[in-house]
């Protein structure tokens, strides 16, 4: 008998996904403990096209998202800081702080997409990694300038 599952079932499958179970266990267990309910051709044609249009959301998201790294990808961001003498960073460079500059020139970019590899705590220029989503990065030249 084929089911669609309400709520993960373990051992059966995940939220949403249609899956074939004994006809006793679906109608006394799984049917009964509001776990699932039975696959009719139009729930089916539902889901189809629930899934259809996250897959595309998903693709629009996808090139989106190229083609703002693509568009930042090579640009140069000005950090101002406070430095010493020697061009000695007081504290460091953090990725908050290269959000807020990529913010300053008009790109709405989330701390945690910047991939810092050392805080960087001296003055001069350095190659940062943005990191959107799997497969998606970019590079941007980050210059660490004293106040």
């Amino acid at each position: 008998m084929k089911i669609i599952l309400l709520q993960d079932v373990k051992g059966q499958g995940k939220k949403g996904e249609v899956v074939d179970v004994n006809e006793g266990y679906a109608r006394n267990f799984l049917i009964k403990k509001g776990l699932a309910e039975v696959a009719t051709a139009s729930k089916l044609n539902d889901i189809n096209q629930k899934k259809a249009s996250a897959d595309f959301h998903r693709a629009e998201e996808v090139k989106a998202t190229q083609a703002l790294a693509a568009e930042i990808s090579g640009k140069v961001f000005t950090v101002k800081i406070k430095a010493g003498q020697g061009g000695k960073v007081f504290g460091s460079v953090t990725a908050q702080n290269i959000a807020d500059s990529l913010e300053a020139a008009g790109y709405a970019i989330d701390k945690k997409k910047v991939v810092l590899t050392q805080p960087l705590k001296t003055v001069g220029a350095y190659d940062i990694d943005l990191k959107f989503m799997e497969g998606i990065t970019s590079k941007i030249k980050v210059i660490v300038e004293s106040e």
